[in-house]
């Protein structure tokens, strides 16, 4: 009867010992997924905000919906732009996806 009991607890210890493993192992996979997906993607975003507040007057832009313009006037969450001579679009800010201020211009 007391080997019965013995083996119990050494079986009892095991399986605690598997757990913390298993804790650890997911710690690992979380820490390598924030490393080489959730931080990069927090880093572009960081940047890309950073580039939209220091947009101009006479920059250059595309939009989300593919709106090619110049910057006519900067606001604390919108943008005036004009499309072309005497078409102005206001846009939000989080709608400028891309500087086209070095591409050749199409007029």
């Amino acid at each position: 009867m007391n080997t019965l009991f013995l083996q119990g607890a050494a079986a009892g210890t095991a399986g605690t010992g598997g757990n913390w493993s298993f804790l650890v192992m997911m710690l690992l996979i979380f820490v390598v997924m924030w490393l080489f997906m959730i931080r990069p993607q927090q880093k572009k975003q960081k940047e890309i905000n950073n580039w939209r507040n220091s947009l101009k007057k006479g920059d250059r832009i595309v939009t989300v919906g593919g709106i090619y313009g110049t910057v006519v006037e900067v606001k604390e969450i919108f943008l005036i732009i004009e499309v072309t001579d005497g078409v102005k679009l206001r846009v939000d800010k989080s709608s400028v996806v891309r500087d086209t201020t070095d591409l050749q211009s199409t007029k």
